[in-house]
C-alpha cells in the first residue's frame, strides 16, 4: 500500500508564545516546533498499514532554508519512526497562507507523484487549528474523505473507519483511493530509536517547487490573549445568590433578562 501522510510543523505547546517585533508573527527564538499529535498518530498509523511491500512518503509544507526549517527537520521526525522518504514544500509565507493554497500545494507534489492508495491527514494543526486542508485536499484529488477517524482498517481495496461524531462512534465504509483525517486515538504513539534517528539522515527529501498563489489573507496584527481578570467572591451560600446575578448583570454584561 502507497500511503501519502501530510504533515505541519507546530510550535510545542509547552513553548512560551511571543509576539515578534514585527507584531504580525511569532517570535521563533527559543521556540521548538515538534510534529503535531494529530501528525504523529497519523504517521504511526500509515506504517501499521503500508505491508512488506509498501511505501509511507511524509509531505510538509514550510519556510525555506532546505536543511534547517522546521518542516523540514518534522519530515525527518516522521522519517525516523520508519516512514520511507519525504517531499518538502518551500513556502517564504507561511503565517499569510490560507488553507486552501495549502491544500493546492499538497495535492500538486501528490499528483506529480503518480498514485496513492490512502492518503492521511491529522484532524487539525495545533496553531491555527483550523481543520480545514484534510478536506479541501480531499476535494482537489477527487477523494472520498471521512474525518476525525478514530479507528481505522483496510482489506479488499476498502477502508473501514470509525470516527468521532457529536455522542456517537458512526462506522463508515469507502473505496479506496481515500483521505482520512486522525484523532489522537487512530494509533499509539511511537517513538524513535537511535538507530532509526540516524537512518533516516539518508533517506530522500526531495524538495517540490510549487507555484504559491499571493497570499487570499494577511494577518495584520498578533497579541497575546489579556491577563486573567481578579475574582470576586461575593459571599457565601443561598444569600450569595442576588449579589452573583447582579454582578453578572451589570459588570460582566453575561445575563440579560
Amino acid at each position: 500500500m502507497r500511503v501519502f501522510v501530510c504533515v505541519k510543523p507546530v510550535p510545542d505547546t509547552a513553548a512560551r508564545i511571543k509576539v515578534g517585533g514585527d507584531g504580525k508573527t511569532i517570535d521563533p527564538s527559543g521556540v521548538k516546533f515538534i510534529l503535531g499529535p494529530y501528525d504523529a498518530r497519523t504517521v504511526a498509523k500509515a506504517l501499521e498499514l503500508k505491508g512488506e511491500d509498501g511505501e509511507v512518503v511524509v509531505v510538509s509544507a514550510g519556510m525555506g532554508g532546505k536543511g534547517e526549517s522546521a518542516a523540514n527537520k518534522r519530515i525527518k521526525d516522521a522519517l525516523a519512526l520508519g516512514a520511507d522518504r519525504g517531499i518538502f514544500i518551500a513556502d517564504e509565507a507561511p503565517e499569510n497562507r490560507d488553507p486552501l493554497a495549502v491544500a493546492k500545494a499538497l495535492a500538486t507534489a501528490i499528483q506529480n507523484e503518480g498514485g496513492h492508495d490512502l492518503v492521511l491527514c491529522g484532524r487539525q494543526a495545533m496553531d491555527d487549528q483550523a481543520l480545514a486542508v484534510g478536506p479541501m485536499l480531499a476535494t482537489l484529488l477527487d477523494l472520498p474523505c471521512v474525518t476525525d477517524a478514530v479507528s481505522l482498517e483496510v482489506s479488499d481495496g476498502k477502508a473501514v473507519v470509525q470516527r468521532a461524531a457529536e455522542g456517537r462512534v458512526e462506522t463508515i465504509e469507502v473505496t479506496l483511493p481515500a483521505l482520512i483525517t486522525g484523532q489522537r486515538d487512530l494509533a499509539d504513539e511511537r517513538y524513535p530509536k537511535l538507530k532509526d534517528i540516524l537512518k533516516a539522515k539518508k533517506k530522500s527529501v526531495a524538495t517540490f517547487d510549487f507555484a504559491w498563489p499571493a497570499p487570499a489573507y494577511e494577518v495584520v496584527s498578533l497579541a497575546p490573549p489579556p491577563d486573567p481578570v481578579a475574582g470576586k467572591i461575593v459571599g457565601e451560600g443561598p444569600d450569595a445568590v442576588p449579589e452573583l446575578l447582579k454582578l453578572l448583570q451589570d459588570e460582566a454584561k453575561a445575563l440579560t433578562f
